[in-house]
């Protein structure tokens, strides 16, 4: 399972027969989060013709939730362009959606695909993209004397504590890669331990 995800949300513009297209690109890891763009664009661009869209939650081989639409643009046209072009670059986790002002000149459903899938692939060309790294979060127990070294452990291995819970005892939520968490569990040794699911 090897794919990129999005760094940062990236915009790209051009123009086709008068007809602009603006291309946004947003990293998102839910299907709501993909519909919030979608509407947030709606919402600041109110007088544009379509908003098309294509997403991609997951790996885009195998992907656990993937759509698109043509929002009135001519069946095909539209969505499944931008989402085949996420899928060629196997980029996951992700929305492109394509705001249109129409120029006045019809460009045809060959024109309408190009023209989409440009839009797609211009956004691509501007994207930062990381590989895709699944994380976990888990929880570590500790003595106080121990935590400090614990979360040098953490830190050294990218991980990031995401709370601390000061009992008997020092408990770190931490989000770390998964790939990560057996180096952890070694690493820790005498100064921590790895809270199993139970």
């Amino acid at each position: 399972m090897s794919y990129q995800t999005l760094q940062k949300a990236v915009t790209a513009r051009l123009e086709i027969k008068k007809s602009e297209f603006i291309a946004y690109a947003y990293p998102v890891t839910s299907r709501e989060q993909a519909m919030f763009h979608v509407e947030q664009l709606r919402v600041k661009y109110p007088d544009a013709r379509h908003w098309c869209w294509a997403y991609i939650i997951g790996d885009p081989e195998n992907t656990t939730s993937a759509g698109f639409d043509d929002d009135g643009e001519p069946n095909g046209t539209a969505g499944r362009p931008i989402l085949n072009v996420l899928q060629h670059k196997s980029i996951g986790n992700i929305i492109i959606v394509v705001v249109r002002y129409f120029g006045g000149i019809k460009l045809g459903a060959g024109g309408l695909t190009r023209a989409y899938a440009g839009s797609a692939q211009a956004a691509v060309d501007k994207m930062t993209l990381q590989p895709y790294v699944p994380m976990a979060q888990i929880q570590i127990l500790a003595d106080f004397a121990t935590e400090a070294q614990c979360r040098y452990v953490v830190e050294d291995l990218n991980g990031q504590i995401d709370d601390v819970d000061y009992s008997k005892q020092v408990t770190l939520t931490i989000t770390i890669a998964e790939q990560d968490i057996e180096n952890l569990k070694e690493r820790l040794a005498m100064d921590g331990r790895v809270l199993e699911d139970e």
